[in-house]
């Protein structure tokens, strides 16, 4: 194999590298790349689309004309700039599509220079490759413990007051940026891509230690837009489960506060109510959409409980969690901070 061509097996064979270059366009990148990696295109989305019609139209030849000239003049832009104060000893992986010409040119500059760059050998698809295979295996070593409770239980505070507490948790709504519902959606925080969502969730799964436990919201195979792994989704349904029973009156408040940027965006939560017209009667979402225009935002959230996601709940947790039929229960009447955090350390201990 050639001096400068790497291959990786796992993702731990990317710590060998002091950086991970990733030289595909901009909208390549933002789709998806290598947690970690910085953006340096040797060409940008205009170009690589002019490249390729010329490649397409014209011929092979036109198109590696002008794309060795822009390619030029962005490795030299990189060099007098993003790398001009590496050392002699900076050992970088340069990524492309498939580890082509585009990676293989920015490779043979830096390594010109005295730096022992190397080319992921088959480019980002070889690790798309390896993230695919992992999260079929990866999740099936772990021992999961999975938090349950109706909708505002503050599942997701308690994971995280869990998390301070030094235990191992998954928070698979933190990768996602959503929290889980129809009326999950993040306001300015949009899901990442399908691959992205990958890619973050197997760099997670890679800092886990299989020895210990990991705690886990209890979820449905799909967060917002994004599909949870079919290996992970078999895992947590197998878990031991930890209900959380939470007075009404509790989650009403809890979620009053948790969702309060709905109610500076009434417009925007009658948007999403919409999206339950198949679940609902029109009368019901009348009537929840005159609560919301007049700010009868307790009454709101309570019947949403009641009426919609309650019923959702208990279907979902019965047929999909085995371990919801003998669960270990936690009782209370207090979501709030300190509440939490109480919760969370007799979680800890049991």
């Amino acid at each position: 194999m050639k001096h400068d061509i790497a291959t990786i097996g796992q993702l731990a064979d990317l710590s060998a590298f002091d950086e991970i270059i990733d030289v595909r366009s901009p909208a390549e990148f933002a789709e998806d790349h290598i947690p970690g990696s910085v953006n340096c295109p040797v060409l940008d989305d205009e170009q690589r689309s002019e490249v390729g019609t010329l490649y397409k139209q014209v011929s092979p030849f036109a198109a590696r004309r002008i794309g060795a000239a822009y390619v030029a003049e962005n490795i030299a832009d990189h060099l007098r700039t993003r790398f001009c104060q590496r050392d002699r000893n900076w050992r970088p992986l340069v990524v492309c599509w498939r580890g082509g010409q585009r990676s293989g040119s920015l490779t043979h500059i830096l390594r010109r220079v005295g730096w022992d760059a190397q080319q992921l050998e088959g480019g980002y698809k070889s690790y798309r490759r390896l993230v695919v295979a992992s999260l079929a295996e990866m999740p099936r070593r772990l021992s999961l413990t999975v938090i349950c409770g109706a909708t505002g239980s503050g599942k997701s505070r308690l994971l995280q007051a869990i998390g301070a507490h030094g235990e191992q948790i998954l928070d698979l709504e933190e990768l996602a940026c959503h929290k889980g519902s129809v009326l999950g959606v993040l306001p300015n925080c949009p899901q990442p891509s399908q691959k992205m969502f990958e890619s973050r969730l197997l760099t997670s799964l890679a800092a886990l230690d299989p020895q210990r436990r990991v705690f886990v919201e209890a979820e449905s195979r799909r967060i917002g837009s994004l599909q949870l792994p079919e290996a992970l989704i078999e895992t947590m349904r197998a878990g031991e489960c930890i209900s959380i029973e939470a007075t009404i009156d509790s989650r009403v408040d809890f979620l009053l506060r948790d969702y309060d940027y709905f109610l500076s965006a009434p417009d925007w939560l009658l948007v999403r109510l919409h999206a339950l017209r198949n679940l609902q009667s029109a009368e019901t979402l009348r009537r929840w959409g005159e609560y919301t225009r007049n700010a009868c935002w307790r009454e709101l959230v309570r019947e949403l409980l009641q009426l919609h996601y309650d019923p959702l709940y208990c279907r979902s947790q019965k047929q999909n969690y085995s371990g919801f039929g003998t669960p270990k229960t936690l009782s209370t009447d207090d979501l709030s901070a300190v509440g939490i955090e109480t919760l969370a350390g007799h979680v800890c201990a049991l």
